[in-house]
């Protein structure tokens, strides 16, 4: 009996919407049914709280972290009027990768039961399987339909089957269990000569266009990118355990000269010998699979990081007398033109070690021929030399606008081809996906030799416009005589604090974070918080780097860059006292309390449940504490529900103000010491056109 294929990432186009919602619909829960199998290895609960490796969650924060995905999406999509469970969705939301402001600090975490995951997750299977069936689909689906966001959160949970497998197989063997949906290859034997192969060279075009992409793709894929690529060659397999082993034996891991200044760091730190899963076995060696260590298997690829992958090269070149290095991401595009190694079919498993097809690790590297070259596409991924950039044309998307934009920084370099277990959109080889140099996946490696290939677009320079926006509004120029915004919010509040305690304050809303900085001109602690986490970059940047480098637009396609530094705003000595952390205004974790000041500037009128905010926010401030509210008033649907606005309506045939809502949200714990003002800002759009508003502050003490 052939093994039964997992359904592969649907079409967005079809004639027939009944029958699309019913492919999704299967899509969705065969989905949730793999991710939920994978789990079923952890042998006992206490497999779920010990953490596989320090830099990541334990496992329980995976097993709910993509069914709170779906809803937080969801309702931030206008899908769901109501949350499951606001405790769950808040703690289990963010901290997947490994960005400065992530908290992986233990003491902040109580995590919940298993069975309390479980049933959420059987809870959220429910609600989204009854919006599937309600929904209205039109076709083609595109970035803008609500199906959009469905595809997301499943697409979104097919990554994490294979995250999570990773971390699984970094667990101690005593965590894990056999499991029949999740079996090895059996086949192993002796390793094939490796050699290099001519690659013709050729034009490639890469990017999605919005109205013409054929599956769910991630924002990164859209836009476009050509090249042209000079001849090059490629070796025909991917580098298996045996030839890498001749590394290893050669004292490559020692050799200073493999090894670039971020490779040394990284070496010097975990002090490694030999690849993370090899296991030594006296005088011979072991693999470390997902649930079992087997007699080596030498035909199967190695897997490693990208570090010790370019050490490798370098070693290769130094045998070779010619420089080898990894393919770019153009090259390995024009590598697959060539080998034409086919899409993953609809009805018959994949000509690849692909999509859960054939087992549930890799596999010789001799097994799956595409042309003259094995493994174009599948068996592991292969990292390459290109860190990520955005194709020229990128734009996020609003629900999740921070899937791509933190990987922009020249640190997380990109994988081609999928391995044994990537599925969905991961098996497609339009995918884009980036890790840190350091970190390990199911990702192994080729090598190329040939004419170094240019550098990708510098993404350096922040060229999103509203970013960029941004990034003048709280760091740059200050236009028609109206003073720095940020800046003067914060003075007003630090004179309002007089002689109360300055020991920790909080900046709800806080973009680019020019006001946490400014705070701590007084306060011991700042946190800058802000719900995007593309703003929230800006504030991590400057904090780490002390500089900003961006562009505006002056006019058409003209720009020009400029560069701020804290040091010349007189803020360089404040950096070690400001964090910056995502999160949601409306559902905070708990351990954000004990504050002296909150500042909320521009924050209320853009909250999907303001009164929520304004009802709970007492319980964050110590007695005596300010909370400081800068808001234009601009009440738009399109960012919180015309229920929920708190004033600029009539009540009861009279005005009803922001301020009268205010006052009586606030007035059982708050008393008004000072406002209300106005504090007019202006943000540069062009050279010539300019956004000019008032924003009304008002000063509030919390009663002793």
């Amino acid at each position: 009996m052939s093994k039964p294929l997992l359904q592969r990432t649907p079409l967005l186009t079809g004639d027939d919407g009944e029958a699309k919602r019913q492919e999704i619909r299967a899509y969705f829960h065969a989905t949730l049914d793999a991710y939920e199998r994978l789990f079923e290895v952890l042998d006992g609960d206490a497999a779920y709280y010990v953490k596989p490796i320090p830099l990541r969650h334990p496992l329980i924060f995976y097993y709910g972290h993509t069914a709170v995905f779906f809803v937080n999406k969801l309702v931030l999509a206008g899908l769901l009027d109501q949350r499951i469970d606001r405790h769950l969705e808040s703690l289990l939301a963010v901290g997947v990768d490994e960005m400065s402001w992530d908290d992986l600090d233990d003491a902040h975490y109580e995590w919940p039961q298993v069975q309390e995951v479980r049933a959420y997750r059987a809870r959220m299977r429910s609600v989204v399987d009854r919006l599937i069936a309600s929904l209205p689909l039109t076709s083609p689906i595109h970035w803008e339909s609500p199906w959009w966001t469905i595809l997301m959160g499943i697409e979104h949970e097919r990554i994490h089957l294979e995250t999570s497998s990773v971390l699984i197989r970094q667990h101690a063997l005593r965590y894990v269990r056999p499991h029949p949906a999740w079996a090895a290859c059996p086949i192993s034997g002796e390793a094939p000569p490796n050699a290099l192969v001519e690659v013709p060279g050729g034009r490639i075009v890469l990017g999605k266009g919005d109205s013409d992409a054929p599956h769910y793709g991630w924002d990164n894929e859209y836009g476009r990118h050509v090249a042209t690529l000079a001849p090059f060659a490629a070796s025909r397999h991917l580098v298996s355990n045996a030839e890498f082993l001749a590394f290893v034996a050669g004292g490559g891991y020692a050799d200073d000269s493999c090894w670039d200044e971020e490779g040394r760091a990284w070496r010097s730190y975990v002090c490694p010998d030999h690849p993370p899963f090899w296991v030594r076995d006296g005088e011979s060696w072991r693999l470390r699979l997902m649930l079992e260590e087997i007699p080596m298997p030498w035909d199967w690829p190695a897997e490693v990081n990208c570090h010790e992958a370019r050490a490798f090269c370098r070693w290769m070149g130094q045998q070779l007398g010619q420089p080898v290095r990894l393919p770019s991401e153009d090259e390995w595009h024009r590598l697959h033109q060539v080998a034409s190694p086919g899409d993953v079919p609809d009805s018959r498993p994949a000509n690849a070690n692909l999509h859960l097809d054939h087992w549930a690790s890799p596999c010789p590297v001799t097994s799956f021929p595409h042309g003259e070259f094995f493994d174009v596409a599948g068996n592991v991924w292969q990292w390459t030399d290109t860190p990520i950039y955005p194709f020229e044309g990128f734009r996020v998307h609003p629900l999740y606008d921070d899937f791509s934009t933190p990987t922009f920084d020249g640190r997380h370099n990109l994988i081609k081809g999928g391995s044994w277990i990537s599925c969905g959109n991961e098996s497609l080889p339009a995918a884009r996906y980036a890790f840190r140099r350091h970190f390990f996946q199911h990702a192994g490696f080729r090598y190329v030799v040939g004419a170094p290939p240019p550098p990708p677009p510098a993404s350096r320079y922040e060229t999103d416009k509203l970013l960029s926006e941004y990034a003048e509004f709280h760091y740059g120029d200050e236009y028609f005589g109206v003073a720095n915004f940020p800046r003067a919010v914060a003075a007003k509040a630090l004179r309002a604090m007089g002689d109360r305690p300055c020991r920790r304050a909080l900046d709800l809303g806080c973009a680019a974070g020019r006001a946490t900085f400014e705070l701590a001109r007084r306060f011991d602690e700042v946190t800058g918080m802000d719900f995007s986490a593309r703003f929230i970059g800006l504030g991590t940047q400057m904090a780490a780097e002390g500089v900003l480098r961006y562009t505006l637009t002056d006019e058409g396609e003209l720009v020009t860059y400029h560069e701020r530094r804290l040091a010349d705003l007189g803020l360089a000595s404040v950096r070690g006292k400001v964090r910056f952390q995502q999160g949601d205004a409306c559902n905070l974790k708990a351990l954000f309390a004990g504050y002296d000041l909150i500042l909320a500037a521009n924050l209320i009128d853009r909250l999907y449940s303001p009164g929520k905010f304004l009802a709970t926010i007492h319980a964050r401030l110590n007695p005596g504490g300010l909370l400081v509210i800068t808001s234009p008033y601009t009440w738009l649907e399109e960012h919180t529900a015309r229920a929920e606005w708190i004033g600029g309506y009539k009540k009861d045939g009279e005005s009803y103000t922001t301020l009268d809502g205010l006052k009586t949200q606030l007035g059982g714990h708050f008393r008004l010491i000072e406002g209300p003002v106005e504090m007019p800002f202006v943000i540069r759009e062009t050279r010539r056109k300019f956004q000019h508003t008032l924003s009304e502050m008002t000063i509030w003490e919390k009663f002793p």
